[in-house]
């Protein structure tokens, strides 16, 4: 059973790679369809909904991080499309409240993170 739609993204790029299991807000899922509307064309999630004990494995914020909310994903991208994936979650702020940008390294490790959690003491924008 699908708990979140999207025009243009599956189910299986929406779940946890290691269990399967996929708790994506309906709202994050609606922003990420938005952006992807608003930019024209095919964008890559490398990582969506992870569950506490895959996000453990492999980020630095535990067990409870942004991606075990279900309101964060990254988007593999760089060059020219990490340059209108930025500026297009820049000016939807009222909806993206936290940006993470790694852009140096391999161009195939290279993201942007994006998400919708609102919380007082998190940063708006960071680099990795």
């Amino acid at each position: 059973i699908m708990g979140v739609s999207s025009k243009n993204f599956s189910e299986k790029e929406l779940s946890c790679s290691h269990c399967g299991e996929n708790k994506m807000t309906q709202e994050t899922v609606d922003a990420l369809q938005g952006l992807r509307d608003a930019i024209g064309k095919p964008i890559s999630l490398s990582s969506s909904y992870r569950c506490p004990v895959h996000n453990q494995n492999v980020s630095s914020t535990g067990p409870d991080g942004p991606h075990t909310t279900g309101k964060a994903i990254d988007i593999a991208c760089s060059g020219k499309l990490a340059h209108e994936i930025l500026s297009f979650a820049m000016i939807r702020s009222n909806t993206w409240k936290g940006i993470g940008i790694k852009q140096k390294g391999k161009h195939s490790s290279r993201f942007i993170h994006l998400d919708t959690i609102e919380a007082d003491n998190r940063p708006w924008i960071w680099s990795y």
